[in-house]
């Protein structure tokens, strides 16, 4: 049996200095108010659930062994402990020798379980495990039980302005506000006129999805006067389709198809849609001189309050299954 075996599946009262944090924790900020009310339960009741731990053995430099602890899990009952004057907290320790990216995977699985991650901490832990980590969208999405989509879609979260972002982490905006504010990502100007007017004029969510269209309306209007309306239907139909933006460039001969996509796996599920023969109405088309191509958008590849999201609870869940997809949010 391994030296390391009687450690496991056992509950150890471990002292609070001891314990040092997860440096890979997700979350960022902690609500003092929550936790000194978890603390004033602690001091009545006691930590009720243990925290996780790693340990061990180093060599002092004047000689012999100290022992040592790692959180992995329980961040915010070890702050609320210390809040409540606690000396030692119960904690399981877990054994063999845990991987930078266990412990990030642990901390990220126990804050969502307790919803406790703001999308911005979630979107920065996703990223991390992606590209520190090596991860495919897929293995985190398994690891976390959500779908693919759902990674995919927060971590675009990121390609927002570190202002908005910002306001995002603060809730000043609500998740539900960044659908709107990521379809203007190629209109930095209109994108931060909107952001203002969702916070000082406390725009709901779905009042925001309608002033993105108007903008995006109002651009495409002005980009280009001559536009007929079979390019334009044509246009939104392929955008419903594939579920991105799509323009039609039309030039004196033939011209061309340009399809946005914000990441490899995005190119690979239109390319897919492409190659199972999902093509939109030929007689939509008919009139059209145009050639495909897939190509990204200009400038290379990008990486609130309650009362303020409007949508109803089945809204929100098929929203958040694609959240920032323009399936669904043509202009």
């Amino acid at each position: 049996m391994p030296e390391e075996a009687p450690y496991s599946n056992s509950i150890f009262l471990i002292e609070v200095g001891k314990i040092s944090p997860n440096p890979f924790q997700p979350r960022k900020e902690f609500d003092e108010v929550a936790l000194r009310s978890l603390a004033e339960s602690i001091k009545q009741y006691g930590v009720l659930q243990p925290l996780v731990v790693t340990r061990k053995e180093v060599e002092k430099p004047e000689g012999g062994l100290a022992v040592e602890y790692e959180l992995i899990a329980g961040e915010r009952r070890l702050r609320a402990s210390k809040l409540a004057g606690l000396a030692t907290v119960p904690a399981v320790i877990r054994v063999g020798e845990q991987s930078d990216k266990v412990k990030l995977e642990i901390a990220i699985i126990e804050n969502l379980q307790r919803e406790d991650l703001n999308p911005v901490d979630r979107a920065e832990a996703f990223k991390k495990l992606l590209e520190d980590f090596g991860y495919k969208q897929q293995e985190v999405a398994t690891k976390i039980g959500m779908s693919r989509e759902y990674v995919s879609n927060s971590v675009r979260i990121l390609m927002l302005p570190p202002e908005i972002i910002e306001g995002l982490r603060k809730g000043e905006i609500s998740e539900g506000h960044t659908r709107p504010l990521l379809m203007l990502t190629d209109r930095k100007p209109e994108q931060t006129t909107l952001y203002k007017d969702i916070v000082t004029r406390r725009l709901t969510v779905r009042e925001a999805e309608r002033a993105a269209r108007n903008i995006a309306v109002d651009k495409q209007r002005k980009l280009d006067k001559n536009a007929n309306p079979e390019m334009l239907e044509a246009e939104e139909h392929l955008r419903d389709m594939l579920g991105t933006a799509v323009e039609i460039q039309k030039k004196l001969v033939g011209g061309k198809i340009v399809i946005d996509f914000y990441s490899p796996e995005d190119l690979k599920a239109i390319l897919a849609k492409l190659e199972q023969g999902i093509a939109p109405d030929p007689t939509i088309l008919s009139s059209l001189e145009v050639s495909p191509e897939v190509s990204p958008p200009e400038g290379g590849l990008t990486s609130a309050p309650a009362n303020l999201d409007d949508r109803s609870n089945q809204e929100k869940q098929q929203d958040d299954a694609d959240l920032y997809s323009v399936t669904n949010f043509t202009i």
